[in-house]
């Protein structure tokens, strides 16, 4: 089954071509055609299934066009909130479908301004109920989308839930979707849904079993050292270095080409002219390291790439799978590696519990054992060196200058040029260090269960940050700039046009 079966409209089908979609998964493949009969549905499926495809796409593909917000998506973070919104947008903007996102912590009128251009919204429930209540908003959508269900009553968001369907007309289709099905979800789907159907996707590893995860602790001013350190001892054949922001893409593809690496960016801002280049190169193998953003390397099917390297891990589970999943492939093994910092310890757990797969944490190696590794490898090449003419011709002629011993070592001595290895000698935690954030994170889960979570107690109350602003980062998304500080309207800037692609 490919897409093209769903019959979507030719604007929208072009668009999932773009993104290099092909077969759905499960959940598209079970979901999209009940959810384009109109029904209400309750899906279980563990994120990276991809759900917001199941969902987006037969909702974009039956939306009207009409002046007002047409449907409304609703998420427990804000980090989740941008990456739906993203996609969305992705897949709505050849349909005329702008999206406004809307999270706590940022401007009432520059997000209320963003809603009346837009015809999806994807917002955090804290500041969507703020938004209802104050009679800031006042809308009608034919369609609402719970995501992560289960996820925003561990938040302590199930009040606000409930509140938000009161502003809401009861004539719309209602989709529901959670990785798990706890008593409460339950309860809300009887309240909200009618007669919907039950989709339901059997836990499996999402993930390739066939690709080596693991994950290296370092603090934040060590990313860069911990990233050189790591590739010259993993001496990938191909990677890939996956990164938050278009931003991170231009500087960290600066810093590897000044280390001597054959690397270049590949991010949205970039002219359909200059990607396409740089994925001929990778692919031709004249590059080495492609870093890109997630967005950028949808679609990219290159079979022999060795290694995926997470600069930063991405904000959800889905986006991780899709990553990870441009090594392995064509039978192949493969290899991902993810830097992470002590306080992203929670999104690991929770990759590793959404997707299934099990994420090694290791130990940056140190210079010595960097060393050995490039000199063992140094020793099998020559020992598999087969003697040729010239070489045989060259010793012949420093002869007449050195004896065989001096030569020897001066060419020995030029070869291990390739065994340096720069940084200081120790980079990010140590085992003990690991475990002891390991076993801090089980304390601090066993004081929150303890205590409880109400619906004002989770991480202080505050519904602005509760409505999604988990990740520290202060910045919007406002005129359509789609990376680090991303709020707003998807649709209306002119600068949009100038970074299409």
């Amino acid at each position: 089954m490919t897409f093209k079966d769903f019959n979507f409209k030719a604007n929208l089908q072009n668009s999932i071509d773009e993104a290099g979609f092909k077969e759905p998964s499960p959940i598209q493949k079970d979901a999209i055609p009940v959810i384009l009969n109109g029904k209400d549905i309750v899906g279980q499926a563990q994120t990276g299934t991809g759900k917001t495809a199941a969902f987006g796409l037969p909702i974009i593909n039956m939306m009207k066009g009409n002046s007002g917000v047409e449907a409304v998506v609703i998420v427990p973070t804000r980090e989740l909130a941008m990456q739906v919104s993203d996609e969305l947008f992705r897949f709505g903007k050849s349909s005329g479908m702008n999206t406004a996102t809307v999270y706590g912590g940022q401007s009432y009128n520059m997000q209320l301004r963003n809603i009346d251009r837009s015809s999806i919204i994807v917002a955090t429930p804290g500041r969507l109920i703020d938004l209802l209540k104050g009679k800031k908003i006042t809308i009608s959508p034919s369609f609402v989308v719970l995501d992560e269900a289960d996820e925003m009553l561990d938040m302590g968001f199930l009040d606000d839930i409930k509140e938000i369907f009161t502003y809401i007309p009861k004539e719309r289709q209602t989709l529901l979707f959670s990785a798990t099905m706890p008593q409460a979800i339950k309860k809300l789907a009887q309240n909200i849904l009618v007669e919907p159907e039950f989709i339901t996707i059997t836990k499996s590893e999402v993930t390739n079993s066939k690709i080596s995860q693991s994950f290296y602790v370092v603090d934040e001013y060590e990313r860069d050292d911990a990233l050189i350190r790591l590739y010259d001892f993993k001496d990938p054949e191909k990677s890939i270095i996956f990164c938050r922001t278009k931003k991170e893409v231009d500087r960290l593809s600066t810093y590897l080409v000044s280390q001597g690496h054959s690397a270049k960016g590949l991010h949205g801002d970039m002219e359909q002219r200059q990607r396409e280049e740089v994925i001929k190169s990778f692919k031709k193998g004249s590059l080495d390291v492609l870093i890109a953003t997630d967005v950028a390397a949808r679609g990219l099917d290159v079979n022999d790439v060795s290694h995926v390297f997470n600069y930063h891990l991405p904000f959800d589970s889905e986006s991780y799978v899709h990553r990870i999943g441009r090594t392995g492939r064509a039978g192949k093994e493969g290899t991902a590696v993810s830097i992470v910092t002590p306080h992203e310890f929670r999104m690991i757990q929770k990759i590793q519990k959404t997707t299934g797969g099990k994420m090694e944490a290791k130990v940056v190696p140190n210079i010595n054992s960097v060393k050995v590794k490039k000199t063992d490898s140094l020793r099998s090449k020559i020992s598999e060196q087969k003697v040729y003419d010239s070489g045989i011709d060259l010793v012949e002629s420093l002869k007449e200058e050195y004896d065989l011993s001096t030569i020897a070592h001066k060419l020995a001595s030029i070869l291990t040029n390739e065994t340096y290895v720069k940084g200081n000698n120790y980079i990010g935690k140590s085992q003990n260090d690991i475990q002891r954030l390991f076993e801090r994170l089980k304390d601090d889960r066993g004081d929150r269960d303890s205590r409880g979570r109400g619906r004002g107690g989770y991480r202080g109350g505050n519904r602005n940050s509760r409505g999604g602003n988990r990740g520290g980062r202060s910045g919007g998304r406002t005129g359509g700039n789609r990376d680090g500080n991303r709020e707003g309207n998807r649709s209306s800037s002119g600068r949009r046009d100038s970074r299409r692609g």
